[in-house]
């Protein structure tokens, strides 16, 4: 019994799958797709920190410090009036700089740290954040909520813990 005419043999068709770029690929304007998720994934998580950290070094511009003197100004307001060494600060800064101790030059300079011998080891240097320092911080602190807002607004309080958690894998995965 011969098969009824509507049918069609796909067999004998010559079906081309094109690839249909993603949102990652047509904002990089890329002719090829990624060669796996992995890679798609590390790319667009660094563009995504890339396109962020622009934006916070755009709010922070006014204030004359860069997101990384933002970070140092935090780090030493959370450390109280004991401060911490060049070495504690260093440790807990979100991206790694090579040179400390330039950084905490520079800031000392705008008058923003101290930075005083210890009494009985004079190696042990303690960097504290001055009032002048913590009146920079206090300016930032109240733009800080409406830019975290905009640039993070796009994710609903269950996508925030989920990105949260999974930003938390890749670390300790490289920790």
């Amino acid at each position: 019994m011969p098969a009824p005419p509507f049918l069609v043999d796909i067999t004998c068709l010559n079906i081309s799958r094109r690839h249909m770029p993603t949102d990652l690929e047509q904002e990089l304007k890329q002719t090829r797709p990624f060669k796996s998720p992995h890679e798609e994934a590390f790319v667009g998580l660094q563009r995504t920190a890339a396109l962020l950290e622009h934006a916070i070094e755009t709010l922070l511009k006014p204030s004359g410090v860069t997101a990384t003197q933002y970070n140092v100004l935090r780090i030493l307001r959370g450390a109280g009036e004991q401060g911490l060494c060049r070495s504690e600060v260093g440790q807990r800064m979100v991206r790694r700089v090579p040179d400390v101790t330039r950084l905490l030059d520079r800031l000392e300079e705008t008058g923003l740290i101290a930075r005083t011998r210890g009494g009985e080891d004079r190696r042990y240097v303690s960097t504290t954040i001055t009032p002048k320092g913590l009146e920079t911080l206090a300016a930032i602190d109240e733009v800080i909520p409406p830019f975290l807002e905009q640039h993070m607004g796009a994710l609903d309080a269950e996508q925030l813990q989920s990105l949260t958690s999974l930003l938390s894998i890749l670390r300790r995965a490289h920790a």
